[in-house]
């Protein structure tokens, strides 16, 4: 194997390595949370309706925000309390573009009105992002 072949393979698995902290991180606060407050508990506020689930599920992954690599995590977890295919879309979707916790830094570098409209696109977005591929795969 040649040094730059070498060095292609070692770049990724440092990548991961430097990830793991924060997947396992997660992992340990999700395992926290479901002791106190578990997902079928979660699930109880979503209502089976694809418009209120949908619109629910993007407001919490907003205000939640993360990385795509915890939020298969959490949407995995989502899935299997029986949360709505329409919810766990727009949470994952907004979960990874929105991120209101991110705004002053975000405001800082882009300004308000960047931040304004890039947000409120994201959580539109989200959200018809959630009808559309839950509709697609109700009817597979």
């Amino acid at each position: 194997m040649n040094q730059q072949t070498k060095k292609k393979l070692v770049q990724p698995l440092k990548n991961i390595l430097s990830n793991l902290p924060i997947m396992l991180s997660i992992i340990l606060i999700l395992g926290l949370v479901k002791n106190f407050i578990s997902f079928d508990n979660i699930a109880k506020l979503f209502s089976g309706n694809p418009i209120y689930d949908t619109f629910l599920g993007s407001i919490l992954g907003s205000i939640m925000a993360g990385n795509s690599i915890n939020s298969y995590i959490i949407g995995t977890e989502m899935l299997h309390s029986n949360i709505s295919i329409y919810a766990i879309i727009a949470f994952l979707a907004s979960w990874v573009t929105v991120g209101f916790i991110q705004i002053p830094a975000e405001i800082s570098y882009f300004g308000k009105k960047f931040t304004f409209i890039r947000n409120v696109l994201s959580v539109f977005l989200s959200m018809l992002t959630g009808i559309i591929v839950g509709s697609l795969l109700g009817v597979l």
